[in-house]
């Protein structure tokens, strides 16, 4: 049988008693197919059989099926020949993350088409909170995005975030009306508006790039599969959306994004001649409860995708769950149009589609698998006839369900670990902040050299002692200082600034007393002590004529300086700041009228005889004993 006459079979005829199966050729399939129904009706089973036969037939299909029962169903199915065929896409495998990133190779003419259907996505997702000011920062950032290499849904908040990355994603903007945004508008905003503005983006945005399962899927930048090849080559795309593992929101993201990348590698087929554009395959895209994954978009899809071989069969429960746009596009475009028990609502509506064979009593008094179809048939809508769906197709050999999702593992998921150090790699900044070490660690300056002294020795140590009972002047410790900055002192307003030289380093001397010198030439009466160290065996000691010149002439130098030295050292204690003889501070006076003054109190005060029994006994040596 020819390929445009293979008919895919779903139904029976039960007019007049008699059981005619019947199906729809590929040909017609084009024109796509409509299911509604209530649930429980006998929708899914309808899809499962459709899509079993495109299976074992050969053919090429992608089913997104947000329930998980159906998609697990289609996996016993596959036959061992297709094991190679088929992706199993199921977000809730953690452990082996699959890669999927809408934004990936987009060409330009395309950006609005993925822009848009992301935004429609946000929009259905947080109706409440949406707002024009929302919309409006979030597609430019997608819009710039769209256009950087490598960049994922992970780059949203970072680029409100991150000024350093967002800097380097502007730089590759071409769209002109995108980067006038971010230069002329965005890098004008105030910081109380930015506040104000991007954090409502953020913290929804985040609700799904927070989540390990979502982020671990759409953060990396290079997908795993590539849906234009899979659709040239007739490959198996099995995508388990189960809401009760995945999440609501989560599942109506992930399906949007797959039926507009769909969407996206179909229309790249223009890319072909025509006479190679004939010879490329039908590829099947069915799409269980569509009204979750619809956006704006989806009425082009239902528009264009026939010309590009993209044949949809979808199905959902209520006409008030579609938009009005794509209620239009649905009623507008589609060839099959299959109609379950629905309510007295609907009923009316598809009364009009069925009239005047069936009526709205007709329609919501419709059994379970019954139905009512108008079928495309060589292109053109035959007249309304009821029919009831043909039950589940038997498994025709041993299930390789295990095989196929090991090899789909294998070869389309990613270890968990390699993954998130991939994502972590990915928020590192792009201009990172030198960390502030300590002084002393940093390898770079120079360390001060630090010589530690030498312990003393009890000689020394009894020497210090020594000096501490004759003058006991403590002295304080100079610490050891690095090499300061030089400073510009200046010394007035009008002297130029002087550069002051920096000190060098100076070594912690111990703390010590030492002896203090007299500041003048002064002589105290101990000064004259007799020298009793040992002389040298080398050195002749002196007689006696000579110990005693020397004891009269110390006697008489005595005579004349000990009364200086007594008024001197009067003078250093008395002299103060304050004049106790006047009353008032001592006025300030040139040096030399100072001296003058000092001169004459010197010479005023009375020399002291010291009597000469004192300078002997002060003076005595010990006699020679010969």
């Amino acid at each position: 049988m020819n390929h445009e006459e293979r008919i895919t079979y779903f139904g029976q005829t039960d007019s007049r008693g008699k059981k005619l199966k019947f199906g729809i050729k590929a040909e017609d399939r084009t024109k796509h197919t409509y299911v509604i129904g209530k649930t429980g009706m006998g929708k899914s089973t309808l899809l499962e059989n459709m899509a079993i036969q495109d299976i074992q037939n050969g053919e090429g299909i992608a089913f997104i099926d947000p329930h998980g029962g159906t998609a697990e169903k289609l996996l016993e199915y596959i036959p061992e020949e297709r094991i190679q065929d088929v992706l199993y896409f199921a977000p809730f495998d953690l452990e082996h993350p699959v890669s999927f990133n809408v934004m990936e190779n987009v060409d330009a003419d395309k950006r609005h088409l993925v822009a848009n259907g992301l935004m429609s996505v946000f929009e259905k997702i947080w109706e409440d909170a949406w707002s024009a000011r929302m919309a409006y920062i979030l597609s430019n950032t997608i819009l710039a995005l769209l256009e950087y290499p490598g960049a994922t849904l992970l780059g949203i908040n970072r680029m409100l975030a991150d000024k350093d990355y967002r800097k380097k994603v502007v730089e590759n903007v071409q769209d002109p009306s995108v980067k006038s945004f971010w230069i002329d508008e965005f890098g004008k905003y105030t910081e109380r508006f930015a506040a104000e503005a991007t954090p409502a983006i953020q913290n929804k945005i985040g609700q799904f790039t927070s989540n390990s399962l979502m982020r671990n899927i759409i953060g990396q930048s290079e997908s795993s599969f590539d849906i234009r090849e899979m659709m040239d080559n007739k490959k198996i795309l099995i995508i388990n959306l189960s809401k009760g593992r995945v999440g609501e929101g989560n599942a109506n993201l992930l399906g949007s994004m797959l039926i507009t990348k769909i969407y996206l590698a179909a229309m790249s087929r223009a890319d072909v001649s025509a006479v190679t554009k004939e010879s490329l395959p039908n590829f099947y895209l069915y799409v269980d409860e569509f009204q979750s994954f619809a956006n704006r978009s989806f009425a082009d899809i239902l528009s264009e995708a026939r010309k590009y071989k993209l044949n949809l069969t979808i199905a959902h429960q209520y006409v008030e769950q579609m938009s009005e746009e794509v209620r239009a596009a649905v009623f507008g475009n589609v060839g099959t149009m299959i109609t379950f028990r629905v309510g007295a609502i609907d009923a009316e509506v598809f009364e009009k589609e069925y009239s005047p064979t069936f009526t709205a009593e007709d329609l919501v008094s419709l059994g379970v698998y019954q139905m009512y179809l108008k079928l495309m048939i060589d292109g053109v809508s035959s007249q309304p006839f009821s029919a009831t769906s043909l039950p589940p197709i038997e498994p025709i050999h041993s299930s390789v369900k295990e095989k196929a999702v090991t090899f789909s593992r294998e070869h389309y998921g990613s270890p968990r670990t390699l993954v998130e150090e991939k994502i972590k790699q990915w928020h590192e900044p792009i201009n990172p902040q030198p960390s502030k070490k300590n002084k002393e660690d940093d390898p770079k300056k120079p360390k001060p050299n630090k010589t530690e002294l030498p312990p003393l020795t009890e000689e020394q140590i009894k020497q210090t002692q020594l000096l501490r009972k004759k003058a006991p002047i403590p002295v304080k410790p100079i610490e050891q200082k690095l090499t300061p900055k030089p400073q510009l002192i200046n010394k007035t307003d009008s002297t130029p600034p002087v550069l002051k030289e920096p000190t060098k380093p100076v070594q912690k001397i111990p703390q010590k007393s030492v002896q203090a010198l007299p500041q003048e030439e002064t002589m105290s009466l101990k000064d004259l002590k007799p020298n009793t160290t040992t002389l040298p065996k080398n050195k002749k000691e002196p007689s006696k004529e000579n110990k005693l010149d020397l004891r009269n002439a110390l006697a008489s130098v005595m005579k004349d300086k000990a009364p200086q030295v007594q008024q001197t050292e009067k003078k250093k204690t008395e002299y103060k700041p304050f004049d106790k003889a006047h009353g008032k501070p001592f006025d300030v006076r040139p040096e030399s009228n100072l001296q003058k003054e000092s001169e004459e109190i010197l010479s005023q005060t009375p020399k002291k005889e010291v009597p000469e029994e004192t300078l002997r006994n002060i003076l005595k040596v010990d006699e020679d004993p010969k």
